[in-house]
């Protein structure tokens, strides 16, 4: 049994919470200089142009990319001969609440969704769990900003929707999002399971590389179809118009009822953050 003190978590995602929040990942970064370099449409490209200074910027000077700094979305992959010791969730708060207010990061989570009282810190984090065989113990930090999130939806379809209606309810998405979840954007697609689940998987697809396809070719097909008519349609970025509307998407599915077909679309706007480190 692999031991792990659990202040070494505080401290690892107390260091991803900022790493995150200034340093994009590779792959968007090259997918928005490419976007860039293919946009025709002059105010569109100019407007990549920003977006790529922008994050340029942050990460030389180790400053924010967005002023929503997210709420906090972490996700531990954790082997089932692994032991924390100490409390794991309140590890990773602490190491949440250690990085918005070492780092000086925008605190965005309110106590209760309808009294609206900011906690300060920006706990509690969104935790997802992953049991795994072996010793391996991965932790991945998300902050996920709300305007992108606001314009995400699930919808339970019936399974004679088929894949028409799969596509159909993801573009139908797409444009009701229009400019507000700051294109261009990535698309998580999550398909299958539950009610929960397929948000989840939706959330989850939003972590995978833009750079890869889904291992499953029938699926992959399908990311690059829908990319293809997402960008059709003309939105742009910050919806000025112009062929870059998204940089990628990502779909994720599993098994579920014979008498379910549940479809969560989760967008990311072009600020699509995670840091991820192994303990």
């Amino acid at each position: 049994m692999r031991e792990i003190e659990s202040i070494k978590v505080t401290e690892t995602v107390r260091n991803l919470c900022i790493e995150a929040n200034s340093f994009l990942p590779g792959d968007i970064k090259g997918r928005i200089c490419d976007a860039c370099e293919n946009e025709p449409w002059p105010l569109a490209k100019s407007i990549l142009g920003i977006i790529k200074e922008n994050f340029e910027i942050a990460e030389e000077k180790h400053v924010p990319i967005c002023q929503d700094t997210g709420m906090a979305c972490v996700f531990i992959e954790m082997g089932q001969d692994v032991h924390v010791n100490g409390n794991l969730e309140d590890a990773i708060n602490k190491g949440v609440r250690r990085g918005y207010t070492e780092g000086y990061l925008r605190k965005s989570v309110v106590r209760d969704p309808l009294d609206r009282v900011n906690t300060k810190d920006n706990t509690p984090a969104m935790i997802y769990y992953s049991i795994v065989p072996g010793e391996t113990f991965k932790i991945t930090v998300a902050p996920k900003g709300f305007g992108s999130e606001n314009m995400s939806q699930l919808k339970m379809l019936k399974p004679s929707d088929g894949l028409e209606g799969v596509k159909d309810f993801v573009l139908r998405v797409i444009e009701d999002a229009g400019p507000n979840p700051c294109p261009p954007i990535v698309v998580g697609v999550g398909v299958g399971g539950t009610f929960d689940k397929a948000a989840f998987l939706a959330k989850k697809a939003l972590m995978r590389n833009t750079d890869e396809r889904n291992s499953n070719p029938f699926y992959a097909d399908l990311e690059t179809e829908l990319l293809e008519k997402i960008n059709k349609k003309g939105i742009g970025p910050q919806g000025v118009g112009g062929k870059t509307t998204a940089l990628a998407v990502n779909i994720e599915y599993m098994p579920t009822h014979i008498a379910g077909l549940p479809v969560a679309v989760n967008i990311n706007c072009h600020v699509t953050r995670h840091k991820s480190a192994e303990l």
